[in-house]
This record gives structure tokens, C-alpha cells and sequence, in this order.
């Protein structure tokens, strides 16, 4: 993962999910590509109490909305909504932005429910730039 990082994001670190869009010519056929770290998926498991096959959906649903146009970075929490209402529809544990130490500062700015899992220091997730959906 950190060389998948390094080559295609220009940074030198490992990371637990990465979103690949297709290739021009492909994008009717495919949605894209989506890379998770099974080393961190496990010890993110084990430290947040749940098991990896949970971990593992949590990244690829992480990594989905990445390619269908989403980015936590840019869409004023848009992203983070879906997330979790996907992430309740499945009745999987916190999503990767719940888990993040700015989203949990500001869910307690705004009297929003925080995540109650203290997990390990997340790196950034992988993301595609992409113009969120309207």
C-alpha cells in the first residue's frame, strides 16, 4: 500500500484504502478500482473490537463512494452522511471519517454524536478528486 501510495498520490506512507477511477476508456464498463491494506484492516480490528471481515467493508464502502464521486475533504460532510447511512443499513461499526479526529471535534462543536471507538491514529484514506454528486 505505501508504494501504491508513494507512485499514484505522491505520498510516502502507508494508508489503509486507496480509490482507482477507470481508465478513460472504460469507465461504461468498470467503476473503478479499490486497494485496502489487510494489515491495517486487521490490527484496526483488533484494537476497535470488531472482526476484519467488518474492517474490510467499512474500507470498501469507504473506498466505493470515493469512486462514485464523493470526497470527505471537499463536500461539507456529505460524504460522511452517506457513509453512515450505509454503514447503519449494513449495521457495520464507525466509518473511517467517524473515526477521524476532526470529525469527532467537530461532532462535539455541534452536539453531534461522536464515534465510541478510540482507534488507533488513522492515516488519510486514498480519494479520488472528483465532483461529489448533486
Amino acid at each position: 500500500m505505501r508504494g501504491l501510495n508513494s507512485r499514484f498520490r505522491k505520498k510516502d506512507m502507508t494508508t489503509d484504502v486507496l480509490s482507482f477511477p477507470p481508465m478513460p476508456g472504460l469507465r461504461n464498463e468498470f467503476a473503478g478500482d479499490v486497494a485496502i491494506s489487510a494489515e491495517i484492516a486487521n490490527r484496526n480490528a483488533r484494537h476497535l473490537g470488531h472482526s476484519a471481515a467488518q474492517e474490510i467493508k467499512i474500507l470498501a464502502l469507504h473506498g466505493i463512494l470515493h469512486l462514485a464521486g464523493y470526497d470527505h475533504e471537499q463536500d461539507r460532510g456529505q460524504m460522511a452522511r452517506k457513509e453512515t447511512q450505509l454503514r447503519r443499513l449494513f449495521s457495520l461499526p464507525d466509518g473511517l471519517i467517524e473515526r477521524s479526529l476532526p470529525f469527532r471535534e467537530l461532532a462535539g462543536k455541534r452536539g453531534l454524536r461522536k464515534s465510541t471507538g478510540e482507534g488507533p491514529v488513522r492515516l488519510r484514506s486514498g480519494q479520488v478528486r472528483a465532483t461529489p454528486p448533486r
